[in-house]
């Protein structure tokens, strides 16, 4: 894994209606199902704790590929992220709650403060290589899976 990111700023569980748990700690694979029908693997790191969350990719230089890293929020909120310290383009892929992709920030330029997001409540975010959503035809709409490997 070789990116970075740092989260800006996540919505806190307190005051928040419906919670979903977290995925099991044994998280080290996402599968999306795209449109086409087809299912694209992603090994991943898991970002669990807030501190986690901050360091992300950062300081990074390279991503292996079929790579990523996987964001774990307790609960949905508005979240968004920069690239601070990221030294490669990324792909950022932001899920609901119940794991349905609601935006995709393409390529985005690396060692930039530009906040990244979608105005819709996330719960979890994986960010892979610049590119890589496109090339595997991953579009909004498409549902993931976690998978202990």
């Amino acid at each position: 894994m070789v990116l970075a990111t740092a989260l800006l700023g996540v919505m806190s569980a307190e005051g928040c209606s419906r919670v979903l748990s977290p995925p099991s700690a044994g998280v080290h694979e996402v599968v999306i199902s795209s449109h086409a029908g087809t299912e694209v693997h992603v090994a991943v790191e898991v970002a669990r704790t807030a501190n986690e969350r901050s360091l992300g990719l950062m300081f990074r230089h390279s991503l292996a590929a079929g790579h990523g890293m996987l964001f774990l929020f307790p609960a949905p909120g508005p979240i968004k992220f920069w690239m601070h310290n990221t030294y490669i383009p990324l792909d950022m892929i932001f899920f609901t709650e119940d794991r349905r992709i609601v935006y995709i920030e393409e390529n985005a330029e690396p060692l930039t403060d530009v906040s990244r997001g979608p105005e819709a409540f996330t719960q979890f975010v994986l960010e892979v290589p610049g590119g890589w959503s496109r090339a595997h035809g991953i579009e909004p709409g498409a549902t993931a899976r976690f998978v202990d490997r």
